[in-house]
């Protein structure tokens, strides 16, 4: 697959089955996150993997997180399942840190385009993936749960594996209907 094809081409794949990446797929993940823009190069982001008997823990972190807030129990049984939807899971976290020339949003931005990349590698290597959020990235009790720093922020949790059925390719929007010349 040609870059260009897979620019034009990647989409989400919610239905996620094992195997999850293997060990070459994952480290080309990776190592693609690291070529997302950094200014200064900072590498303000971080990657916690949860796979195996990780997923659990994510999802009992998710758990105590909601029991905190008082969250009634039926969001809480779904949510411990969360992680369980795809055979791996990383958690990406915007690292940020005060600096005079890259503000905390640039670094926030790199974040988010690194884990951009790591789908893109997944999309490239034949795996599945899709970004998702949603409260619990934004909660302080996962934050905390996950050792994060208080100045820390999840931009997104990336679930891979393999697609489970072979989705057929969404319709390109035209990019020019999102542009004008100045």
């Amino acid at each position: 697959m040609d870059a260009l094809e897979l620019l034009l081409t990647r989409q989400s794949t919610p239905r996620l089955v094992a195997p999850a990446p293997d060990e070459l797929q994952l480290q080309h993940i990776l190592d693609a996150a690291t070529r997302a823009p950094d200014h200064a190069g900072l590498t303000p982001w971080e990657f916690i993997i949860a796979q195996e008997d990780g997923l659990t823990r994510l999802g009992n972190i998710f758990v105590e997180a909601l029991q905190a807030k008082g969250v009634d129990e039926e969001f809480i049984a779904k949510a411990k399942n969360m992680p369980l939807r795809a055979p791996m899971v990383i958690t990406v976290v915007a690292k940020l840190r005060p600096h005079p020339k890259v503000p905390e949003i640039e670094q926030s931005l790199a974040a988010g385009c690194a884990l951009f990349a790591m789908q893109q590698a997944a999309f490239a290597q034949g795996l599945g993936g899709i970004w998702r959020t949603g409260e619990l990235a934004f909660d302080a009790n996962v934050h905390r749960l996950l050792g994060l720093e208080a100045s820390d922020q999840i931009v997104g949790f990336l679930y891979l594996g393999t697609p489970a059925i072979k989705a057929p390719t969404k319709a390109l929007k035209e990019g020019k209907r999102f542009a004008r010349y100045l």
